[in-house]
C-alpha cells in the first residue's frame, strides 16, 4: 500500500479544463518507471469548482524527492509539449502541492 499521497490542487478556469487533460495525457507514463512511483489519477471537478487534482502515490517520501529531482520530471513539467519546436503559450493557471501519509486504508474487493 502506499505510504505518502501528494495532491497537487490546480485552479483551472472552466474554458480550459480539456487543455489541461489534454496536456496532461501529452506527458502521461512519464512517471511510470521511477522507483517508489505506484499510482497517478487526475481528476477534473464534476460540480463548480475550478479545482483539479493530480494524484500520485508513492512508497515514501524518498521516492517522491527522486522523481521531483530527476531529468524526467523537469521534461515532464516544460512548457514545450507540443511537436517541433512549437510550444504551447503557458495556462493562466495556478497550484499548491498538499502531501499526506496513510494513516489508515483498506482495498475494496
Amino acid at each position: 500500500m502506499s505510504q505518502i499521497i501528494k495532491i497537487n490542487a490546480i485552479t483551472v478556469p472552466g474554458d480550459l479544463g480539456d487543455e489541461v487533460a489534454r496536456r496532461f495525457a501529452a506527458r502521461a507514463g512519464a512517471v511510470d518507471g521511477m522507483d517508489g512511483f505506484e499510482g497517478f489519477e487526475l481528476l477534473r471537478p464534476t460540480d463548480d469548482r475550478e479545482t483539479w487534482l493530480v494524484v500520485t502515490r508513492w512508497r515514501d517520501e524518498a521516492s517522491f524527492t527522486a522523481w521531483t529531482s530527476s531529468a524526467q520530471f523537469r521534461e515532464g513539467h516544460r512548457d514545450a509539449l507540443a511537436a517541433g519546436s512549437e510550444a504551447p503559450a503557458p495556462l493562466p493557471i495556478s497550484a499548491e502541492l498538499w502531501s499526506y501519509e496513510v494513516e489508515l486504508g483498506r482495498d475494496g474487493e
